[in-house]
C-alpha cells in the first residue's frame, strides 16, 4: 500500500506573508510552517536585510549644523596642508543649477526605476554654482591642482577653470570634434551639441570646417569606453591621481568612479594612497576608505570651507564666461542644424523667440541626458 502522502513545502509567497506578521500575531499552524521551511525562511530574511540595506544607502543624511562646521574645520586643515589636492566631482555639484543628479531621491536613475518619466530642463539657463566657482578660486590660489569630473554639463569650463586643469571623463555637451583631423579638431559651441546623438550614435549632423568629415559629440554614455583625448583628458587625470596626497570628492555617488582603479592608486600600499575626503548626502562605496565623510549639500559645505580658508567666492558673470571666447561660430547654412536654445551673454542678445522662454517639461528624447539613460527602462510586453 502506498504510504501517507507527504505535505508539499509551503510556497514562497505564503511564507513571506507569515514573516511580515509580528511573531505574537502568528498562529500555531503558521509557526509550524515556518519551522518546516527553515531554509526558505533564512533565504527570505536575508533578502529582506539586503533590501533594507539598499534602502538605507539611498537615504539622504544631513550632519547636524554644529557637527558639519567641525568637520569643515578639519577639511580646511587638510586643504591647507595638502601638497597635491585633486577634486573629483559628480552630478551633486550641479543640482543647485537645476540639473538633476542620477541616484538622488529625484535623480534620473531613481525616477526611471520607479517607472516615472524624466523631463528635460533648459540647460541654457544653467550656470556654474557656488561649488563650481569655489573650486575655480581654490585652483587660482594653488590649493587645488586638478579637477576630475563625471559631469557633461560644461559648468567647470564655464566657471573659468583652465582646460588643462580639467578632465571631463564623460565628455562636454558644448564640444564636438573631428576625429579625422590629427590632432583632433575641437569645436566649442554655445548650445548643446548632443541633440541628435545617443548611445553608440555620436554624429551631430555638422561637418569639420577643414576636412568636411562628420563631427561627433564627446559624450561617454554608460556602457561606452571613452577614447577621445580631449575633453576627457584621461592622461592628466591619471597623472594627477598618481601625484595626489589628498582627494576631495564632491557630489558623487562614486559608483562609477570606483570602477577606474587608476584614479585610486590601488597599486600603492594603503599607507601611501591619498587621503580621501567625501562630501555627499548618501552612502558611497568609498566611505570606509575616507579619512572624513561630510553629510551635507555641496554648496553648503563649500560656503563654510571658503569662509574657514578666508577666501572670497567669485560671483559668476555671463559677460566673463569663457565659453563665448572659446566658441566657434556656425558657418552659413548651419543655423538650422540644431534647435537647442543657445547661451547668451544677456537677455538682450537672445533671439526674439528665445526671450523669456519657459523651461521645457517635455520628455527627454536624445542627447547626453537622453537615450544613454533610457536603456534602464523596461519595455512592457505587448499582449
Amino acid at each position: 500500500m502506498p504510504g501517507p502522502r507527504r505535505r508539499s513545502p509551503p510556497a514562497c509567497p505564503q511564507v513571506s506573508r507569515i514573516l511580515r506578521k509580528a511573531a505574537a500575531e502568528r498562529s500555531a499552524e503558521e509557526g509550524r510552517l515556518l519551522a518546516e521551511s527553515a531554509d526558505l525562511v533564512t533565504e527570505l530574511q536575508g533578502r529582506s536585510r539586503r533590501r533594507e540595506g539598499l534602502k538605507r544607502r539611498q537615504e539622504e543624511v544631513c550632519d547636524d549644523p554644529e557637527e558639519l562646521r567641525g568637520k569643515v574645520r578639519e577639511l580646511a586643515s587638510a586643504v591647507r596642508n595638502a601638497k597635491y589636492l585633486v577634486v573629483y566631482t559628480g552630478a551633486g555639484i550641479s543640482t543647485a543649477a537645476s540639473i538633476p543628479d542620477y541616484r538622488g531621491p529625484n535623480g534620473v536613475w531613481t525616477l526611471l526605476q520607479k517607472g516615472r518619466s524624466v523631463s528635460a530642463a533648459d540647460l541654457s539657463e544653467a550656470e556654474p554654482t557656488l561649488t563650481h566657482m569655489s573650486i575655480t578660486r581654490l585652483h587660482e590660489q594653488k590649493l587645488v591642482q586638478h579637477v576630475v569630473s563625471q559631469n557633461c554639463d560644461g559648468l567647470h569650463l564655464r566657471s573659468g577653470l583652465p582646460r588643462t586643469a580639467i578632465s571631463e571623463l564623460h565628455g562636454n555637451m558644448y564640444i564636438e570634434v573631428c576625429t579625422s583631423c590629427i590632432p583632433n579638431r575641437e569645436y566649442v559651441r554655445v548650445f548643446d551639441v548632443t541633440e541628435r546623438t545617443a548611445l553608440h550614435r555620436h554624429q551631430t549632423g555638422r561637418t569639420c570646417h577643414k576636412c568636411g568629415t562628420q563631427l561627433r559629440d564627446t559624450i561617454v554614455h554608460f556602457g561606452e569606453r571613452g577614447t577621445l583625448g580631449q575633453p576627457l583628458n584621461w592622461e592628466a587625470a591619471t597623472e594627477a591621481a598618481s601625484r595626489a596626497d589628498t582627494i576631495l570628492c564632491l557630489g558623487s555617488s562614486l559608483k562609477v568612479l570606483k570602477k577606474y582603479p587608476r584614479l585610486w592608486c590601488m597599486t600603492k600600499p594603503p599607507s601611501r594612497r591619498p587621503k580621501l575626503y567625501i562630501v555627499n548626502l548618501q552612502w558611497t562605496p568609498k566611505d570606509d576608505w575616507a579619512a572624513l565623510k561630510l553629510h551635507g549639500k555641496c554648496d553648503d559645505v563649500m560656503r563654510l570651507l571658503m569662509a574657514e580658508l578666508g577666501l572670497e567666492i567669485p560671483a559668476y558673470s555671463r559677460w566673463q564666461d569663457p565659453i563665448f571666447s572659446l566658441a566657434t561660430p556656425l558657418r552659413a547654412g548651419e543655423e538650422g542644424s540644431h534647435s537647442r536654445k543657445s547661451l547668451c551673454r544677456s537677455r538682450e542678445e537672445a533671439p526674439p523667440g528665445d526671450r523669456g522662454a519657459p523651461l521645457s517639461s517635455a520628455p527627454i528624447l536624445g542627447g547626453w541626458f537622453g537615450r544613454g539613460c533610457t536603456k534602464r527602462t523596461k519595455k512592457k510586453k505587448v499582449t
